[in-house]
Protein backbone atom coordinates (compact mmCIF):
# COMPACT_ATOMS: atom_id res chain seq x y z
CA UNK A 1 0.00 0.00 0.00
CA UNK A 2 1.28 3.71 -1.10
CA UNK A 3 1.10 6.76 1.29
CA UNK A 4 -0.75 8.72 -0.74
CA UNK A 5 0.01 11.44 1.20
CA UNK A 6 3.78 11.70 0.64
CA UNK A 7 3.94 10.87 -3.06
CA UNK A 8 1.41 14.17 -3.19
CA UNK A 9 4.03 16.19 -1.69
CA UNK A 10 7.39 14.57 -2.52
CA UNK A 11 6.15 14.24 -6.76
CA UNK A 12 3.26 16.93 -6.90
CA UNK A 13 5.34 19.22 -8.38
CA UNK A 14 7.30 16.92 -10.91
CA UNK A 15 3.27 15.19 -12.35
CA UNK A 16 2.08 19.23 -12.71
CA UNK A 17 5.32 19.58 -14.64
CA UNK A 18 4.06 16.78 -16.68
CA UNK A 19 1.14 17.69 -17.03
CA UNK A 20 1.60 20.99 -18.30
CA UNK A 21 4.17 20.20 -20.82
CA UNK A 22 1.23 18.28 -22.28
CA UNK A 23 -1.38 20.08 -21.74
CA UNK A 24 0.22 23.78 -22.01
CA UNK A 25 -2.33 25.00 -20.22
CA UNK A 26 -2.45 25.80 -16.03
CA UNK A 27 -5.80 25.08 -15.56
CA UNK A 28 -6.01 21.72 -17.45
CA UNK A 29 -2.59 20.97 -15.88
CA UNK A 30 -3.78 20.94 -12.38
CA UNK A 31 -7.30 19.64 -13.15
CA UNK A 32 -4.82 16.56 -14.78
CA UNK A 33 -2.37 16.69 -11.37
CA UNK A 34 -5.91 16.13 -9.46
CA UNK A 35 -7.05 13.23 -11.49
CA UNK A 36 -3.08 11.40 -11.62
CA UNK A 37 -3.66 11.56 -7.80
CA UNK A 38 -7.01 10.52 -7.46
CA UNK A 39 -6.01 7.54 -9.71
CA UNK A 40 -3.54 6.79 -7.39
CA UNK A 41 -5.90 6.58 -4.55
CA UNK A 42 -8.32 4.84 -6.33
CA UNK A 43 -5.57 2.18 -7.33
CA UNK A 44 -3.31 2.49 -3.56
CA UNK A 45 -3.74 -1.14 -2.48
CA UNK A 46 -2.97 -2.96 -5.68
CA UNK A 47 -0.31 -0.06 -6.57
CA UNK A 48 3.66 -1.41 -6.30
CA UNK A 49 5.47 1.79 -5.29
CA UNK A 50 9.01 0.79 -5.59
CA UNK A 51 9.73 3.17 -8.77
CA UNK A 52 6.81 5.83 -7.55
CA UNK A 53 8.58 8.73 -9.75
CA UNK A 54 8.04 6.44 -12.55
CA UNK A 55 4.67 5.12 -11.78
CA UNK A 56 3.65 8.76 -11.57
CA UNK A 57 4.95 9.78 -14.54
CA UNK A 58 3.04 7.42 -16.58
CA UNK A 59 -0.28 7.71 -14.67
CA UNK A 60 0.12 11.72 -15.37
CA UNK A 61 1.13 11.04 -19.00
CA UNK A 62 -2.12 8.61 -19.56
CA UNK A 63 -4.39 11.34 -17.75
CA UNK A 64 -2.96 14.03 -19.86
CA UNK A 65 -3.19 12.11 -23.27
CA UNK A 66 -6.69 10.52 -22.43
CA UNK A 67 -7.68 14.51 -21.72
CA UNK A 68 -6.67 15.77 -24.66
CA UNK A 69 -8.38 12.26 -26.90
CA UNK A 70 -11.30 13.45 -25.44
CA UNK A 71 -11.05 16.88 -25.76
CA UNK A 72 -10.42 16.43 -29.44
CA UNK A 73 -13.89 13.98 -29.71
CA UNK A 74 -15.85 16.50 -27.91
CA UNK A 75 -14.48 20.09 -28.30
CA UNK A 76 -17.25 21.92 -26.43
CA UNK A 77 -16.67 24.06 -23.21
CA UNK A 78 -13.70 24.69 -21.22
CA UNK A 79 -12.12 21.33 -22.68
CA UNK A 80 -11.39 22.76 -26.08
CA UNK A 81 -8.56 24.96 -26.28
CA UNK A 82 -8.41 28.09 -27.79
CA UNK A 83 -7.97 26.89 -31.47
CA UNK A 84 -9.65 24.00 -31.08
CA UNK A 85 -5.95 22.37 -31.45
CA UNK A 86 -6.04 18.43 -31.48
CA UNK A 87 -3.63 16.13 -29.37
CA UNK A 88 -1.19 16.16 -32.22
CA UNK A 89 -1.20 19.78 -32.83
CA UNK A 90 -0.30 19.76 -29.04
CA UNK A 91 2.53 16.62 -29.44
CA UNK A 92 4.76 18.59 -32.91
CA UNK A 93 6.57 21.53 -33.14
CA UNK A 94 4.95 24.07 -34.93
CA UNK A 95 7.24 25.74 -37.49
CA UNK A 96 5.97 27.50 -40.71
CA UNK A 97 1.86 26.99 -41.33
CA UNK A 98 1.98 25.24 -44.03
CA UNK A 99 4.48 22.12 -42.92
CA UNK A 100 2.67 22.06 -39.44
CA UNK A 101 -0.65 21.37 -40.97
CA UNK A 102 0.58 18.95 -43.35
CA UNK A 103 2.14 17.29 -40.11
CA UNK A 104 -1.51 17.33 -38.20
CA UNK A 105 -2.96 15.39 -41.02
CA UNK A 106 -0.51 13.10 -41.44
CA UNK A 107 -0.46 12.52 -37.56
CA UNK A 108 -4.34 12.35 -37.02
CA UNK A 109 -3.98 9.65 -39.78
CA UNK A 110 -1.48 7.69 -38.37
CA UNK A 111 -2.56 7.98 -34.82
CA UNK A 112 -6.04 7.13 -35.16
CA UNK A 113 -5.24 3.37 -36.26
CA UNK A 114 -2.45 3.31 -33.38
CA UNK A 115 -3.48 1.86 -29.57
CA UNK A 116 -3.10 4.28 -26.78
CA UNK A 117 -0.01 2.76 -25.55
CA UNK A 118 1.62 2.61 -28.65
CA UNK A 119 0.94 6.43 -29.03
CA UNK A 120 2.44 6.97 -25.13
CA UNK A 121 5.48 5.50 -26.32
CA UNK A 122 5.87 7.71 -29.17
CA UNK A 123 5.46 10.59 -26.88
CA UNK A 124 8.00 9.28 -24.77
CA UNK A 125 10.70 8.36 -26.85
CA UNK A 126 9.90 11.17 -29.79
CA UNK A 127 9.00 14.14 -28.10
CA UNK A 128 10.64 13.92 -24.39
CA UNK A 129 13.80 12.41 -25.85
CA UNK A 130 13.41 9.18 -23.73
CA UNK A 131 16.17 5.86 -24.95
CA UNK A 132 14.37 3.01 -25.66
CA UNK A 133 15.29 1.38 -22.42
CA UNK A 134 14.07 4.66 -20.71
CA UNK A 135 10.69 3.81 -22.18
CA UNK A 136 11.19 0.33 -22.11
CA UNK A 137 11.13 0.27 -18.03
CA UNK A 138 8.73 3.20 -18.19
CA UNK A 139 6.09 0.42 -20.49
CA UNK A 140 6.77 -2.55 -18.89
CA UNK A 141 7.91 -3.67 -22.25
CA UNK A 142 11.38 -5.13 -23.60
CA UNK A 143 13.53 -2.90 -25.47
CA UNK A 144 12.74 -5.22 -28.45
CA UNK A 145 8.93 -4.73 -28.03
CA UNK A 146 9.41 -0.59 -27.29
CA UNK A 147 11.73 -0.63 -30.69
CA UNK A 148 9.43 -2.87 -32.80
CA UNK A 149 6.51 -0.66 -32.02
CA UNK A 150 7.78 2.57 -33.07
CA UNK A 151 9.10 1.05 -36.11
CA UNK A 152 5.90 -0.20 -37.30
CA UNK A 153 4.35 3.62 -35.96
CA UNK A 154 7.56 4.90 -38.78
CA UNK A 155 6.34 2.23 -41.57
CA UNK A 156 3.03 3.26 -41.34
CA UNK A 157 4.45 6.97 -41.48
CA UNK A 158 6.01 5.66 -44.50
CA UNK A 159 3.22 4.79 -45.86
CA UNK A 160 0.98 7.83 -45.28
CA UNK A 161 4.14 9.98 -46.21
CA UNK A 162 4.25 7.61 -49.68
CA UNK A 163 0.12 8.51 -50.18
CA UNK A 164 0.72 12.61 -49.60
CA UNK A 165 3.35 12.57 -52.29
CA UNK A 166 1.65 10.20 -54.92
CA UNK A 167 -1.48 12.31 -54.55
CA UNK A 168 0.39 15.45 -55.08
CA UNK A 169 2.04 13.95 -57.95
CA UNK A 170 0.14 14.89 -60.54
CA UNK A 171 0.30 18.45 -59.51
CA UNK A 172 2.45 21.09 -61.83
CA UNK A 173 4.83 23.00 -60.58
CA UNK A 174 6.53 25.83 -62.16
Amino acid sequence: MVDVETLYRTYGPMVLRRCRRLLRDEGRALDAMQDTFVQVLRYEKSLDAEAPSSLLYRIATNVSLNKLRSERRKPTGDSATAEGESIVEKLISHTDSESAGIARMMLDKLFAKETPSTLEMAVFHLHDGMTLEEVAELTGLSVSGVRKRLRGLRERLAELEGTAVGEGAGDERH
